[in-house]
């Protein structure tokens, strides 16, 4: 379970989802704090780095549509 590739996948997404969740809270927002805190949950519990790599990715295509949409 632990190869290199689920690895250095997990530690992007969290670094990733944990800037989104500063970001969040410094604004405000809840959306982007939400978002980083599945994309950290993501990085802890997926066990495949291209299956948490789409996650991912598709968690912050989410984030851009409902901060475009003005949630």
């Amino acid at each position: 379970m632990f190869n290199a590739n689920f690895l250095f996948a997990s530690l992007i997404w969290g670094s990733v989802g944990l800037a989104y969740f500063i970001f969040g809270k410094r604004q405000g927002s809840w959306v982007p704090m939400v978002g980083g805190v599945l994309m950290m949950i993501c990085s802890y519990f997926v066990g495949s780095a291209l299956l948490m790599s789409l996650i991912s990715v598709g968690i912050m295509a989410g984030v851009y549509v409902l901060l475009k949409r003005g949630f």
